[in-house]
């Protein structure tokens, strides 16, 4: 839904639903440092709920009912991806009017081991948010990390040209975002084909998962491939993503690391280092910060979101499609066997 009317000053009224370590650690901080935001927060458990509405400022609710009516401009759906679709269909249900969706968008069983149902939840949910006029958004903060703006300016200011391949490797904390990455530069997934090894290896905080590696096209007709694993070590890059275009490539790695740029046209091989003085985690925070930042800006503006709930779908499609290559041991094509809409 976009069009909105642009809110008056101290009119955001902001519902945390979630107030655990993401939302208080990456959101809360944020959203009560903002002199025009009004916080209320909400938690299956109702202590949680009043903890944190007594530390960053607002009112706890003991109902998502009476959040909504509560009326909100927007609420922050930051649960446990594995109650996602409840809690938004809920929200959905009472009038909310927008709703922002932490990654992935629906995961029953964790980001970890998406299956098909979920792609298949997620495009209820988003149904059911257009027919009841209830904007959607996802925070996707990768798009926000330095080394991704940047990227993104080279390729604009540069004319790299189309994606002709991608290749990417990726921890599964990280896997959501990276698919996400690829359809923000490379565009839609058409075809995919994949396979699963067979051994489940244990990763840091995802548990323990089989790996999976495929080969896929775009729309566009690049080509590129995938690996996804669990077994990756923490030190290390969690996800390198090379994207070569018809005039240069472009190499992002980890959370904030540097950015490596062949250009064709300038005969140039180049690396952009950015600030050596914080920790990958102190970038991965500052992402959350402009990736929300973006959103309460939008709400402002009363323009559409800058990640909108569409992308969180299309990235379930991804995985929906993995699942059942894997399964059928064929090629799937995404828009004829999970397209985004029910026609």
């Amino acid at each position: 839904m976009s069009g909105k009317k642009k809110l008056a000053s101290a009119q955001l009224r902001i519902a945390v639903v979630g107030t655990g370590g993401v939302a208080q650690r990456n959101y809360l901080p944020f959203l009560k440092a903002q002199p025009d935001v009004v916080i209320a927060c909400y938690n299956r458990t109702a202590a949680k709920a009043k903890a944190a509405a007594n530390e960053f400022g607002g009112e706890a609710f003991p109902t998502l009912a009476a959040l909504a009516a509560w009326q909100p401009t927007a609420a922050l759906v930051l649960t446990a991806e594995t109650c996602r679709y409840e809690v938004g269909t809920e929200l959905i249900e009472l009038g909310v009017p927008r709703i922002f969706f932490e990654k992935p968008l629906v995961a029953v069983h964790g980001q970890a081991r998406v299956e098909e149902g979920d792609f298949f939840k997620g495009r209820e949910m988003l149904g059911l948010a257009a027919r009841r006029g209830c904007e959607t958004a996802m925070v996707f903060n990768y798009r926000f990390f330095e080394q991704s703006l940047a990227a993104r300016e080279i390729v604009r200011s540069r004319k790299f040209g189309r994606v002709i391949a991608i290749t990417a490797q990726v921890h599964y904390a990280c896997w959501s975002h990276c698919i996400d990455l690829i359809h923000h530069f490379a565009g839609d997934i058409r075809e995919i084909t994949a396979l699963s090894g067979p051994v489940a290896r244990e990763g840091d905080r995802v548990g323990s998962a089989h790996d999976v590696t495929a080969a896929f096209l775009t729309e566009d007709g690049a080509a590129g491939t995938i690996i996804g694993t669990a077994g990756m070590k923490w030190q290390h890059p969690l996800y390198e993503l090379v994207l070569t275009f018809e005039n240069g490539r472009l190499h992002l790695r980890d959370l904030d690391g540097t950015l490596e740029i062949l250009d064709g046209a300038r005969q140039q091989h180049e690396t952009v280092s950015f600030v050596r003085d914080a920790s990958r985690w102190a970038n991965y925070d500052e992402s959350f910060r402009k990736a929300l930042g973006a959103y309460l800006q939008s709400l402002r503006a009363g323009t559409p979101p800058p990640v909108p709930g569409v992308d969180g779908l299309r990235e379930l499609q991804v995985e929906a499609a993995l699942k059942r290559s894997i399964k059928e041991k064929r090629p799937v094509n995404l828009a004829k066997e999970f397209p985004l809409q029910v026609k």
